[in-house]
């Protein structure tokens, strides 16, 4: 077996169901929980998002929606001077050139004001189903420990990991980081000791 199917199949057991903690009913909900989760806590995002999509449904709505009044609704997930930008300069882009729809297409998406490969990527793996890599800041620190790439760049981390998998693995392979890198390959504390893949892991010496 690959190293690197021992590494999921171990993740799996962790998380049998790896799935998007950001609480969303359709691609339009998701775009603007992953642009608004930004240096931002999940947690805090769903508990905004109720009440902003209660204000604002579509992005045809949004499109309609004075900056001050989105900055309002979203002050709370900080940095919501450009994030109130962003959402506002997407919707009426998406108002203007997708009819109010949110493309299910990497490219497309991020040539949307204030959506990175990343969030695109987000989008279309989990509102869509198509199969996608998004590097956040987890899954480039554990793919990085857990030697699957050494690059710098998230575009760079995004093709290695796509050598590695095949596309079927891709979307959960993502929520699998991304959850090993939020509940236990943190940062600045990794627990080693608590870690399924800690034998495998090239910098366990190093964390310790």
């Amino acid at each position: 077996m690959a190293r690197i199917d021992e590494i999921r199949l171990r993740l799996l057991q962790r998380w049998p169901e790896p799935g998007i903690e950001l609480i969303f009913s359709n691609a339009y909900q998701l775009l603007v929980a992953t642009i608004l989760a930004a240096q931002c806590t999940d947690e805090r995002v769903n508990r905004v998002t109720p009440q902003f999509f209660a204000l604002y449904p579509t992005a045809a709505h949004l499109s309609r929606a004075s900056l001050s009044d989105i900055e309002e609704q979203i002050r709370s997930t900080g940095f919501f001077h450009n994030k109130a930008k962003a959402l506002l300069a997407c919707c009426q882009q998406l108002v203007e050139h997708h009819q109010g729809e949110v493309p299910a297409t990497v490219e497309e998406l991020s040539a949307l004001p204030g959506v990175g490969r990343k969030t695109a990527s987000v989008v279309v793996a989990n509102a869509y189903g198509v199969p996608a890599i998004a590097v956040d800041t987890h899954v480039k620190r554990v793919s990085e420990r857990l030697a699957l790439s050494s690059a710098r760049q998230a575009d760079m981390v995004e093709a290695d990991l796509k050598k590695l998998l095949p596309e079927s693995h891709w979307i959960d392979f993502t929520q699998l980081l991304t959850l090993h890198g939020r509940y236990t390959c943190q940062a600045r504390k990794p627990a080693c000791n608590a870690c399924v893949v800690a034998d495998l892991c090239d910098s366990i010496d190093k964390n310790k």
